[in-house]
């Protein structure tokens, strides 16, 4: 017990960002299993909702609802914006749409930079979440509980949609056998889109969600990106479990490194991604 009363804190830390980056990365990782879109402009959507919740938030309950659903429909938005535009290139392969999704998301994120200032803004909490909770006897958090509860709540409802409607088995069979459903009369060009716009809304909703704790400034669109590229490598394409498995993993080694070794802290995911890559690499050849 003394050794988990000594590291409970920084383990469940570690959980809660695991499961937030889970929330930041899925829009990401659906976008390219589904849409088959290498999405870059991913971390903008995320930081247009991170935006959207320091603007409307004011501390009240509300204010962080209405923040939370209003950040989710510009996310989305903006992903039906980007299926509209990719639209043309999708056989045109995955470099074409990195360099065009680059190229908007440096001009949005110049058009936020100059809508909000290059200033890092503060995110109120809701009552009742900015203070501690009792977690086995030590405090912690009350809205990075929150945060451990959403997450969780929305991978169980993303399995339940892909294993268990109509709409998931839509989306199944637009990823392992796109001809056999248009025979179904179901365009995957369409459910395609559709992922792109639901994909959207999750980044903007994980923004908005994780904007007290991943903070909001000129970097957080970066920041973004960075964590989903990471995490997708690790957990690869094919398993919303997968993903869910390498954000928790990755929680885990960027908490427990800023906790115990903070100088390589920034350099242990990259070097988590690269040993993932030589792995698999290695099983393949």
């Amino acid at each position: 017990m003394g050794w988990l009363d000594a590291h409970l804190v920084p383990l469940v830390d570690g959980v809660a960002y695991g499961l937030l980056l889970f929330v930041v990365a899925a829009g990401m990782m659906a976008a390219f299993a589904v849409g088959g879109v290498l999405n870059l402009a991913h971390g903008v959507l995320v930081a247009l909702g991170a935006y959207t919740a320091a603007t409307l938030t004011d501390g009240s309950w509300i204010a962080t609802g209405l923040a939370h659903l209003v950040g989710t429909v510009a996310g989305a938005g903006g992903g039906g914006l980007l299926a509209a535009v990719l639209h043309p290139l999708r056989r045109r392969g995955h470099l074409v749409q990195a360099l065009l999704t680059m190229g908007i998301a440096f001009v949005c994120a110049d058009a936020l930079r100059t809508a909000f200032g290059p200033y890092d803004l503060t995110v109120a909490v809701p009552a009742g979440l900015d203070g501690t909770a009792n977690l086995f006897g030590h405090p912690y958090p009350a809205y990075r509980l929150a945060i451990i509860l959403a997450a969780v709540a929305l991978a169980v409802g993303g399995w339940f949609v892909l294993t268990r409607t109509r709409s998931g088995a839509a989306v199944r069979a637009a990823v392992d056998d796109s001809p056999i459903l248009a025979t179904l009369g179901i365009s995957p060009a369409a459910v395609q889109s559709g992922v792109l716009v639901v994909a959207g809304g999750l980044a903007g909703l994980a923004g908005a969600l994780g904007a007290p704790v991943l903070g909001v400034g000129p970097t957080t669109g970066v920041a973004a990106l960075l964590v989903s590229l990471v995490v997708v490598v690790l957990g690869g394409l094919r398993s919303v479990g997968a993903t869910l498995a390498a954000a928790l993993g990755v929680g885990q080694v960027q908490t427990l490194g800023v906790a115990l070794v903070p100088t390589w802290a920034p350099f242990l995911l990259f070097a988590a991604m690269a040993t993932a890559l030589v792995l698999r690499a290695g099983r393949t050849s």
